[in-house]
């Protein structure tokens, strides 16, 4: 694979667009006629743009944990191109522009596309979410005062690709919101950390070596492992409070999943990223049903 595709990290490119899927098909679900005309126009450019917020925060983690030297001695993961040095500090800040060039494209061409106009207070909020989403991307490792040092990475992951991800696609589709909405997009933020989560079970010793404290090195390793079921058991509680319970469609595999989190480490979670980043993926196309 080349370098350059490598450290854009395609596999957790499905996980981001969840809070998208399931906040769209629940506004489709509910408002039908919202499908017409501008709907899936909207969909699209929603989809785009947190993929583009994705991939700029996954730039901007392997850059920032590069210069902090965390990845140095990276051995639990596979390696990406500057701990492996197929690529240079400024090629990676080149794509880092890219992206963020094209999350404010696609962003602003969003904002267009579902409100008609720059010049309202519904256009002026997401304008203040969006550039809160391009900040909270490049500043999880980047710089002096990354949040992802300092135990705050799941909050983050929580806010920008769990709740605000949900209710934006809805909002952007019908121009509301309602009780269920919060509670479904706070229902798949959960597993959303969860990925976070296993990431950081699995770099746990590394972590503490480098002085990068996430919120798993802070319960080590039988409390992250609790709190990780937790987050997964939370998710289907959440949604069977509305009754979308073709969600449960994954407890088995997250029974499983949860199984051998509890009986292996290092390395070895790593091949339970793609089943948790897919399933919760699943989670989210089923959720509005």
């Amino acid at each position: 694979m080349s370098p350059y595709i490598q450290s854009l990290r395609p596999r957790t490119l499905p996980l981001s667009m969840s809070g998208i899927i399931l906040g769209t098909g629940l506004a489709w679900s509910i408002y039908p006629q919202s499908l017409e005309g501008k709907g899936m126009w909207v969909f699209i450019l929603a989809i785009l743009t947190t993929l583009s917020l994705q991939i700029l925060s996954n730039l901007s983690n392997e850059l920032g944990d590069a210069q902090k030297g965390t990845d140095k001695s990276q051995q639990s993961r596979a390696i990406y191109g500057l701990q492996a040095g197929t690529i240079t500090e400024k090629q990676i800040k080149g794509m880092i522009g890219l992206f963020m060039i094209l999350c404010i494209v696609f962003g602003t061409a969003l904002i267009y596309s579902a409100f008609g106009t720059f010049f309202c207070a519904q256009s002026m909020v997401f304008f203040i979410l969006g550039a809160l989403a391009v900040a909270g991307a490049m500043t999880y490792t980047l710089g002096r005062h990354s949040y992802g040092y300092i135990g705050l990475g799941d909050l983050g992951v929580f806010m920008f690709f769990g709740l605000l991800s949900t209710l934006g696609g809805y909002y952007l589709q019908v121009q509301t919101l309602s009780t269920e909405i919060w509670v479904c997009g706070t229902a798949i933020g959960l597993p959303c950390v969860g990925v976070l989560n296993l990431n950081n079970i699995r770099d746990m010793d590394n972590d503490r070596t480098h002085g990068k404290h996430t919120f798993a090195s802070m319960l080590g390793q039988q409390g992250s492992k609790i709190y990780h079921t937790c987050l997964l058991a939370g998710c289907l509680l959440l949604f069977a409070a509305f009754g979308h319970w073709w969600t449960w469609m994954v407890a088995p595999l997250w029974v499983w999943h949860i199984w051998y989190i509890f009986h292996n480490e290092g390395s070895r979670l790593d091949l339970q990223m793609p089943v948790l980043m897919f399933s919760t993926l699943i989670v989210a196309c089923v959720g509005w049903l």
